[in-house]
C-alpha cells in the first residue's frame, strides 16, 4: 500500500516538476553529506600517504633489583652474585629501551608533523615512517600539554603530501568522520563512523572541549588524523574510553580549531603564546546566581584575583562574575578558558562583569599565560585549643576567631583573613559542600568578615534581602578560595 500511494504521487500532473525537485535536492551539497557514502575508497587512497607512523624509543635506567622475597642483608655478601644471576638470568645488564608507537599527520610539502605530545613525551629519538616505506629521524618543534598536541620537523628530500586542517565548529553531531592510523603498530589503517558528540569534557586539561566519535580509534591511533567527507583535518585523535584497552566506540579528538592554533604558534616560537587574565573561576551554580541576584546560572563566577595580573590592573574583583568576554558571551564557566586563551597576547578587552545587581564593563589587556606553583607548607600541629566556638546552628557551622594558634593548629597561610570554622554539624547543607574544620570563611554575601558577628550580620542581610541562600567565600588551607552557597531560609 505505501509503494501504491508513492506511485500515486507521479501520475498526475505534477509529475515532472516533483522529479524534478527531488533530482535537486538530492543532488545539494547538504544532501549529499547527509548520505551515507557508497565507499571511503577514494578518500582513503587520497588521504592515507599523509599520515604516518611515529616510532619513539627511550632509554630507561634499571632500578637495582632486590632478591625476590628476602630483605636486604640476609643473604651473605659472597653468595649475593649468585642469587642475583639465577633471578635476573635473561634480563638485559643496564639501562634498557623502550619503544612506543603512535600515529600522526604531514600538514606541510616542507615536512611539519603533527601528533600527540603523549605519543613522544620524554622520547631520545623520534622516528617518522611513511606509507611508502621510508623512515626519516624527527627535530620536536615544540609541544603543549595542555591540549596533548606536538610539532615534529622531518627534512624530506622532495615535498611530501600533506592534508590540511577543516572548520571543526562547521562539523555536526552525526556527520560522517574518517580515522586513519597505525592501530597496534599495524600500519595505514581506516576506519569510519560518525560524530557521536561534541564538546566533551574528559578531564583532559583546561581547554577540554573534545569531538566524540564512535570511529574505531584504538591504542596506536594517538596523534592521527580525523577527516572530515572533504578530506579536512577536523580533529586529532587523542583518548578512548574502555573497559578493555581496545575501541568500544568511544573516542576523543582534539577539535581542529583548538589543534591548528597551537601548531601555528609551536611552528612560530616554539612554544604556545596564550592570553593571560590572572583569575581563578568557577561554575554559577543555581544557588550562587540566586544569592548573587542574577536572573539565571550563566557566567563565571570570580573566586581569586592574582594580585599583579591584567584583571587586576583592570578592577575586576573576587565575586564578580564573568558575563562577556571580548564580545563573546560567557555561557558556561568552562568556555572562558578557551576564550582567554585563544586571544592575542596585549590586546585590550572588553569583559561585561555582574556585581552589586548590575552589569558594568571593564577595559583589561591581556597578558601572557604563565605557569606558577606555589604550594604553602602546612604547619606544624599546635596542642592548644582555637578560641570558644560561636554556633550558627541555621547553617550548620561553629565558628571561632582566627588566631596565630589556628593558623599553626590548621596549617593556614600567614596572609589569610577571616572567621575559622571550628565545627560542622553531620549530614548539614555545609558538609556536604565540602566546608570542614580548620576552613577559613573571608567573605560573606561578598563582604569581608573578621569575627563569627560579622557572619551572622551578613546571614541576616542577606534574609532581610528575601535571598534563600548566602554566598560564602571559603579558603581550605593553601588551596584557592572557593564560593559556596549556603541556605538561610529568607
Amino acid at each position: 500500500m505505501m509503494v501504491q500511494g508513492i506511485r500515486a504521487v507521479f501520475r498526475g500532473g505534477a509529475t515532472v516538476a516533483v522529479m524534478l525537485a527531488l533530482a535537486v535536492a538530492m543532488a545539494s551539497p547538504a544532501a549529499a553529506q547527509s548520505r551515507a557514502p557508497e565507499t571511503f575508497a577514494d578518500l582513503a587512497a587520497k588521504l592515507s600517504p599523509a599520515v604516518v607512523n611515529i616510532s619513539t624509543s627511550q632509554t630507561m635506567d634499571q632500578p637495582d633489583r632486590q632478591i625476590p622475597g628476602l630483605p636486604p642483608g640476609t643473604v651473605p655478601e659472597e653468595f649475593q652474585d649468585l642469587f642475583r644471576d639465577f633471578f635476573e638470568r635473561g634480563l638485559p645488564p643496564g639501562p634498557r629501551e623502550v619503544q612506543s608507537l603512535g600515529s600522526g599527520f604531514v600538514v606541510s610539502p616542507e615536512g611539519f608533523v603533527v601528533t600527540n605530545n603523549h605519543v613522544i613525551e620524554d622520547a631520545d629519538e623520534i622516528t617518522v615512517n611513511f606509507s611508502d616505506g621510508k623512515s626519516l629521524p624527527a627535530t620536536l618543534m615544540g609541544t603543549d600539554p595542555k591540549t596533548d598536541i606536538a610539532l615534529l620537523k622531518v627534512e624530506p628530500s622532495a615535498p611530501l603530501p600533506f592534508v590540511e586542517f577543516g572548520d571543526s565548529d562547521a562539523i555536526r553531531v552525526g556527520d560522517w568522520v574518517l580515522a586513519i592510523g597505525n592501530p597496534f603498530g599495524l600500519g595505514g589503517s581506516v576506519s569510519a563512523g560518525i560524530v557521536s558528540a561534541r564538546n566533551r569534557d574528559i578531564n583532559a586539561g583546561p581547554y577540554d572541549d573534545f569531538i566524540q566519535t564512535d570511529a574505531a580509534i584504538n591504542r596506536g591511533n594517538s596523534g592521527g588524523p580525523l577527516f572530515n567527507m572533504q578530506g579536512r583535518v577536523i580533529g586529532v585523535n587523542t583518548a578512548i574510553i574502555s573497559p578493555t584497552g581496545g575501541s568500544v566506540g568511544i573516542g576523543f579528538s582534539v577539535p581542529s580549531n583548538i589543534a591548528a592554533t597551537v601548531v601555528t604558534q609551536l611552528r612560530e616560537h616554539g612554544q604556545t603564546r596564550r592570553g593571560w587574565l590572572g583569575v581563578h573561576i568557577q561554575t554559577v551554580s543555581d544557588e550562587i546566581a540566586e544569592a548573587l541576584g542574577l536572573d539565571a546560572a550563566k557566567g563565571a563566577l570570580v573566586s581569586d584575583v592574582a594580585p599583579d595580573g591584567p584583571a587586576a590592573a583592570a578592577g575586576i574583583k573576587a565575586g564578580d562574575v564573568i558575563l562577556n568576554f571580548d564580545g563573546r558571551d560567557v555561557t558556561e564557566m568552562r568556555s572562558l578558558p578557551r576564550m582567554v586563551a585563544d586571544t592575542p597576547v596585549g590586546k585590550s578587552v572588553r569583559v561585561v562583569i555582574f556585581r552589586d545587581g548590575k552589569t558594568q564593563t571593564l577595559k583589561v589587556e591581556l597578558g601572557l599565560l604563565e605557569e606558577q606553583a606555589a604550594a604553602a607548607a602546612p604547619g606544624e600541629t599546635a596542642p592548644d585549643e582555637p578560641a570558644t566556638a560561636t554556633e550558627l546552628a541555621e547553617i550548620g557551622l561553629s565558628l571561632a576567631p582566627l588566631t596565630d594558634v589556628a593558623r599553626q593548629q590548621f596549617g593556614l597561610p600567614e596572609g589569610i583573613e577571616g572567621v575559622l570554622v571550628a565545627e560542622v554539624a553531620r549530614d548539614s547543607e555545609a558538609a556536604k559542600k565540602g566546608i570542614a574544620p580548620g576552613d577559613v570563611i573571608i567573605e560573606v554575601q561578598q563582604v569581608p568578615v573578621a569575627t563569627p558577628a560579622d557572619v551572622t550580620a551578613r546571614i541576616n542581610d542577606a534574609k532581610s534581602a528575601g535571598r534563600k541562600s548566602a554566598l560564602f567565600l571559603v579558603q581550605t588551607g593553601s588551596d584557592m578560595p572557593r564560593f559556596v552557597p549556603l541556605g538561610v531560609g529568607g
